[in-house]
């Protein structure tokens, strides 16, 4: 009879995940009535896996093509991602980060992730909620800045991701098709940094 009870109370659990694209928090997982009992015995039997510290996946799911970023923004819903790794999820620069980039609102509490490492930037409301996308991938939502966003954050923080980054960027977004000078330039008038970015732009064009 307990058995039975527990493979009923998985199989809702599992129906539960598929719902919410086969990856949910504990926190949530155990709002909508499932144990905690139920979770690990799910994933002792190799059910499900874990991501991360409190973070679940169905097992049965195929491999993550972007399994750090995807932990991330499922384990950090506010979270966008920024700088570095916005660079290379556009592929604007050959950089490979060995950490994931992301920005939260300035008053939010820092994530706790064991792993995969994170550096994280507090941004005030205006850099943090300017220019932001949100690609699906692996039945997650990715928020990251555009590519126009990416390039104006990347020379406001020169300093951190280095000039000689930021300018390799720039020529590789003017080498794509049909770049938005103008929506670069709204953006680095919004975050004060027209005046730096603008000589760098105009030899480019």
């Amino acid at each position: 009879m307990i058995q039975s009870k527990t493979k009923s109370a998985s199989a809702r659990a599992v129906e539960l995940f598929r719902k919410h694209g086969g990856i949910m928090r504990m926190a949530d997982v155990i709002r909508k009535g499932v144990t905690r009992n139920t979770l690990y015995a799910m994933r002792d039997a190799g059910q499900i896996e874990q991501l991360a510290r409190g973070l679940y996946r169905l097992a049965e799911l195929p491999p993550l093509s972007q399994s750090d970023l995807v932990t991330v923004c499922a384990k950090v819903p506010q979270s966008v991602i920024y700088l570095v790794s916005a660079l290379s999820f556009h592929e604007l620069s050959t950089q490979i980060p060995h950490e994931i980039w992301i920005a939260i609102p300035r008053n939010s509490e820092p994530p706790r992730l064991d792993f995969p490492p994170v550096r994280v930037s507090r941004l005030n409301e205006a850099a943090y909620s300017t220019g932001i996308e949100t690609h699906l991938s692996d039945g997650v939502s990715i928020r990251v800045y555009s590519r126009e966003k990416t390039l104006v954050d990347c020379f406001s923080r020169r300093n951190e991701v280095g000039l000689d980054v930021a300018i390799e960027s720039l020529k590789a977004y003017m080498a794509q098709k049909r770049p938005k000078v103008d929506l670069i330039m709204e953006y680095a008038k919004k975050l004060r940094v027209a005046k730096i970015i603008r000589p760098y732009l105009e030899a480019l064009l």
